[in-house]
């Protein structure tokens, strides 16, 4: 009787965490981009997510985004800006710069290859 109690427990923790992990509000790092007249720039590390998760930039002025995967996970070695028609490999340990066009205001969503970890981009 008390296995079954320990069981049933120990398998209702584990649905709560999943619902937390997939479904629960976390805390967003938010970058906004230092931007000089001609160009602003960003590095975002890739490990285990996003890091930072949302990113403010500038309306007009072009924008890098420097990746740089930490994690050895396949999921994360591509990084896809839909709206921007972006499919981007990244490679392991190596930087990888990617222009994004800032011309028309909005929030714009990217996300690794398999659409499981994401992050948000502004621009106002």
């Amino acid at each position: 009787m008390v296995i079954k109690g320990l069981v049933l427990l120990s398998g209702l923790l584990a649905i709560g965490f999943i619902l937390w992990w997939f479904f629960g509000k976390h805390a967003t790092a938010t970058v906004t981009a230092d931007a000089s007249a001609d160009l602003q720039q960003v590095d975002v590390e890739v490990k285990g997510g996003y890091s930072p998760e949302q990113i403010v930039l500038k309306k007009g002025v072009p924008a890098i985004l420097n990746f740089t995967r930490k994690d050895a996970s396949g999921c994360l070695d591509h990084v896809v800006f839909s709206d921007f028609g972006i499919n981007q490999e990244l490679p392991q340990n190596q930087a990888e710069a990617i222009a994004i066009d800032t011309s028309k205001p909005g929030e714009y969503q990217w996300a690794c290859g398999m659409d499981m970890f994401h992050g948000k981009l502004i621009i106002k």
